[in-house]
């Protein structure tokens, strides 16, 4: 079980086990001598009983955790059902903030740094409206960093269906 403590937006840990499940799985990012979580990694881990999330002496459970991660990120909802379903699959995730999209997902068994990302991933709900300008730009910042758009669509139950959008030359 994987000891971890979160401080403003930040979690972390300097457990063995978070060493250890970093270097297998790729969760958390190595920053000095800890591992540093993003809300949607700590919540998945939460999930699964790999960590507890300490703040103020106090644990944290997944209800309080995911209340903390909405101030961060108001679309942790969405996101979150697409990140844990992908990675229950087997996939990668890492942000794809500087893309503007929500994820870059890696292929099985690569880890980040060892290879390109191969999809750009957008989380929508199923009622949301993108107009055709909206999905264009998406499929143009996949486009221009060599990646496949996919879209998870994310319905009222939390299932996720997913589309590959990619560019076709006749």
């Amino acid at each position: 079980m994987i000891t971890s403590h979160i401080s403003g937006s930040k979690i972390h840990s300097t457990s063995a086990d978070a060493f250890s499940i970093y270097e297998k799985s790729r969760f958390g990012e190595k920053k000095e001598n800890k591992i540093e979580y993003s809300f949607l990694e700590a919540l998945h881990l939460l999930k699964k009983n790999k960590i507890q999330v300490i703040q103020n002496k106090k644990q944290l459970g997944f209800d309080s955790l995911i209340k903390k991660a909405k101030k961060v990120d108001k679309k942790i909802e969405i996101k979150f059902p697409v990140y844990e379903n992908m990675r229950n699959k087997g996939y990668i995730l890492k942000t794809a903030l500087k893309f503007g999209a929500d994820f870059r997902v890696y292929k099985k068994g690569v880890k980040p740094g060892e290879d390109h990302a191969l999809w750009v991933l957008y989380c929508v709900q199923e009622h949301e409206t993108n107009t055709w300008h909206d999905f264009a730009a998406k499929n143009r910042v996949a486009h221009s960093t060599k990646k496949k758009l996919l879209i998870g669509i994310v319905d009222e139950e939390d299932d996720v269906t997913y589309y590959e959008i990619s560019w076709l030359k006749p």
